[in-house]
């Protein structure tokens, strides 16, 4: 009889039958109403200097959208979430409006001529800094823009179509006329139709080769998906004129990028090809990388790699052939690149791990070896044919090396730098870019040549001072242009000449948030006046507090507390500790401080300090550093050194008088939220846990998490010891268990949630699982995140805050 019930009559059926939980329907639910002014809270603007140096762009950033938006159709293939309405990505973070402003005293004048509630993005000043290209979402497409700086004014700049899948859609050419896009071809014709059923089975096999491949997110899973993929990929290059008339560059084909040379004449094209793979993601599949000149003629192919579905797990691995191609920013149409010299397995061994290698315009003969590197290739920066920086890096051990170049000489290359790259005490910094007319960035070198403007965060044991350095590239001295100074936090935005006098800054302070000054010498002007977002938590008191683990190790988090909190009278709060574990393998690094008391803490909603809005106490980033030394992997006690940096956290608050021992909640997001757990199953130290997003079993992911790069056949007791899912009995605190119903972050798919909310309730533990409908690793959604908060209040409240004096304990 029941075969015979319409679909929706047999819902309605099975809910008439269903007992009163399963009928009820969960709706979105809204917290208490500071936390949603918290979430609702206005964005001051992002902004970006012109070209010509005395124009400011304010780009105004939305508000979150809603649920509605990010449940659009979304496609996941080989690692790209497209729209397939749009032809772009399927998360973006838009821009909704564009102002112009003059330095120093100008007033902000706000583009007009664009639509109704804009969606912008991949702005783009011109080489000449008199217009300004950006993309426009609309629901058929995305659209080509151009603003005229002078007049302010926006419009449509040709009718195409943009494809935005994968990476920038457009560039602009170096006479600030010329735009090179990649559109959807004109005669694509509708996307494939999924069959009504399969033709056959979804088959792969391996022939005896190693593949080991760590989880990768939104892969190919059959022939369908291979359709869909190339119709989405499928770009036809153009060049717009500057009325918007469009001249087709060569045939379509399924663009990764195309990237115009300094002086225009010609392109770098990367496009992909079958073979495809159901293993690896589209930067593994087989790549091509070919110099097109102005009429679409091929004039070079630089690389033609095969599909790379062998590449080791480690760190240190790369795929064979020329990886990292780019146009050197201070020649006419000079390309470089890395290749690796060892197959790209660290495990080999080999003197010279990477070599970088030039070729210039036409592009004829062998390419010429510009350094051979003991490292992998990690950048490289270039002032002119007289300097260049290259850097390497060796992650197994930290290693990193700085390389001056002489690029167009025969001059041996010099090093300038070798050090941890754990050690931000000892950080250089990194060289300041300036603009050329081409609108391509090169370093700020002195006339001379023998100098070059270094920023940095400027790490300290007093907490982070950023600075601005003259270096000297012979002797190696520095000179301190510009440093912040307390009680205000500060960092170089832009650097207007190779003077190092002329600067805009951003500063803040713990109770003012970040605005722009205009630095001249010793002379300062305001640009910006952007408001306090939440001024009911102005006074929140903030001290960056050091301590010890037992072992001796320093450690340091930042304690804030409510701004009314009157210890006398209150006694120890309740407390929020939100933590995310690092690796190291140095002790002196590990106990090193990354922040700065002076900053100034925008209360947003994925912050935990909207919990000072509640009444609780918040420790923030309270370090707990999994340290491995010599020959001994970090993971190795993980969960003892995890245990060990928690207990010293706790045990300082307690200390301080601060924070109730027994209403402490743990809380993290991603591999914070595996702490989390960790921490509940190893420990008693916490009344409840919030977990985000987390991955819990490590079988899942056994080919590497995190820094891991051993495999799960290789250190099954670090793996079985490391996975919450498997202490699961040990867990007798009650938690949360927050996720993404579409994360595709490798390793923390919703699955890891699922299953071990399956293994504490059939253990009988107080948990609670929910999942987020269409959110990824980090949402989005005003009516998630106000959900999200409202299920946390509820669980920090019961379970913390006003937790029993008698609570049993399973």
């Amino acid at each position: 009889m029941l075969s015979k019930v319409r679909p929706f009559a047999l819902c309605c059926l099975i809910l008439a039958f269903a007992t009163p939980a399963l009928a009820q329907v969960p709706t979105y639910q809204l917290p208490a109403p500071e936390l949603a002014r918290i979430v609702d809270a206005p964005l001051p603007p992002s902004i970006s200097i012109g070209p010509d140096n005395r124009t400011l762009l304010l780009m105004e950033r939305r508000s979150l959208p809603s649920i509605l938006e990010v449940s659009q159709p979304e496609l996941k293939l080989a690692g790209l979430a497209v729209n397939p309405k749009t032809n772009g990505e399927s998360r973006v973070n838009y821009v909704s409006g564009l102002a112009f402003q003059a330095l120093p005293d100008g007033k902000a004048r706000k583009v007009t001529g664009l639509p109704k509630e804009p969606q912008i993005s991949h702005v783009a000043w011109s080489p000449d800094g008199k217009k300004l290209a950006f993309t426009l979402t609309r629901d058929a497409g995305i659209e080509l823009w151009v603003a005229d700086v002078a007049t302010a004014r926006a419009q449509r700049h040709g009718v195409l179509r943009l494809n935005a899948a994968v990476g920038m859609p457009f560039a602009w050419l170096s006479d600030s006329q010329s735009i090179l896009c990649r559109a959807v071809p004109e005669k694509r014709g509708a996307a494939p139709k999924e069959p009504e059923a399969p033709v056959g089975p979804i088959v792969q096999e391996n022939m005896g080769e190693k593949a080991p491949a760590r989880t990768y997110p939104n892969l190919l899973k059959g022939p369908y998906d291979e359709a869909l993929f190339e119709h989405y990929l499928t770009s036809q290059l153009l060049v717009l004129d500057a009325t918007g008339r469009a001249k087709p560059l060569g045939q379509p084909g399924l663009m990764m990028g195309a990237r115009p040379s300094p002086d225009g004449k010609y392109v770098l094209v990367e496009t992909v090809h079958r073979p495809y793979s159901y293993l690896v993601p589209l930067d593994r599949f087989p790549t091509r990388a070919e110099v097109w000149d102005r009429a679409g003629r091929l004039v070079r192919r630089v690389a033609d790699l095969p599909l790379a579905e062998t590449v080791p797990i480690s760190f240190d691995a790369v795929r064979k052939g020329p990886r990292a191609l780019a146009w050197r920013p201070d020649a006419d149409a000079c390309l470089y690149w890395a290749e690796a010299q060892d197959g790209g397995d660290p495990a080999q061994p080999a003197p010279v791990r990477d070599r970088v290698l030039m070729l210039k315009a036409p592009f004829k003969g062998e390419p010429t070896p510009l350094v051979d590197l003991a490292y992998r290739f990690s950048g490289a920066e270039w002032a002119n044919g007289r300097l260049a920086l290259v850097w390497e890096q060796w992650r197994k051990t930290r290693q990193e090396r700085t390389w001056v170049l002489s690029p167009d000489t025969t001059a041996v290359p010099r090093k300038l730098f070798e050090r941890s790259s754990e050690d931000r005490y000892g950080d250089p910094g990194s060289p300041i870019r300036q603009r050329t007319a081409r609108g391509t960035f090169v370093m700020t070198a002195s006339a001379d040549g023998k100098s070059l403007l270094f920023s940095g965060a400027g790490a300290s044991p007093s907490g982070n001072k950023p600075f601005l350095d003259r270096l000297d590239l012979e002797t190696g001295r520095k000179e301190r242009l510009w440093e912040s100074q307390a009680p205000t936090y500060a960092v170089v935005a832009h650097v207007f000449d190779a003077s190092g006098k002329r600067l805009l800054i951003r500063r803040e302070s713990p109770s003012e948030p970040p605005n722009y000054v205009l630095r001249d010498g010793a002379q300062e002007h305001a640009i910006t006046h952007f408001a306090h977002p939440t001024p009911e938590l102005a006074g929140v008191r903030k001290e960056l507090i050091t301590y010890k683990r037992a072992d001796g190790l320093p450690l340091s988090g930042t304690l804030y507390l409510p701004s009314n909190y009157d210890p006398a009278k209150q006694g120890p709060l309740p407390m929020v500790m939100w933590a995310y574990p690092r690796e190291f393998k140095s002790a002196d690094a590990a106990g090193q401080l990354d922040r700065s008391p002076y900053m100034f803490d925008r209360i947003a909603y994925n912050s935990p300090l909207v919990w000072l809005a509640r009444g609780y106490a918040v420790l923030d980033d309270p370090k707990l550093p999994i340290l491995g030394q010599g020959e001994n992997e970090p993971n190795d006690t993980y969960v003892e050194q995890l245990v060990a940096g928690a207990k010293a956290a706790v045990d300082e608050v307690v200390r301080r008088g601060v924070a109730d021992p027994r209403r402490i909640a743990i809380g993290g997001h991603s591999y914070g939220a595996f702490m989390t757990a960790n921490l509940l199953a190893h420990s008693d130290l916490f009344a409840a846990g919030i977990a985000r997003s987390g991955a819990y079993n490590r079988t899942l992911t056994p080919f590497g998490f995190q820094s891991e790069e051993r495999t799960l056949w290789e250190a099954p007791d670090t793996y079985f010891k490391m996975s919450p899912f498997v202490n699961a009995n040990r867990i007798n605190e009650p938690l949360l268990l927050i996720h993404g119903a579409a994360d595709s972050n490798p390793g923390t798919f919703p699955m890891q949630s699922e299953r071990f909310y399956q293994a504490l309730k059939g253990l009988g533990a107080t948990t609670r699982l929910v999942l987020l409908p269409h959110e990824e690793h980090s949402y989005r959604a005003r009516e998630s995140i106000l959900h999200m908060l409202y299920e946390t209040d509820r669980w920090l409240d019961r379970y913390v805050k006003h937790r029993p004096a008698d609570t049993p304990r399973r």
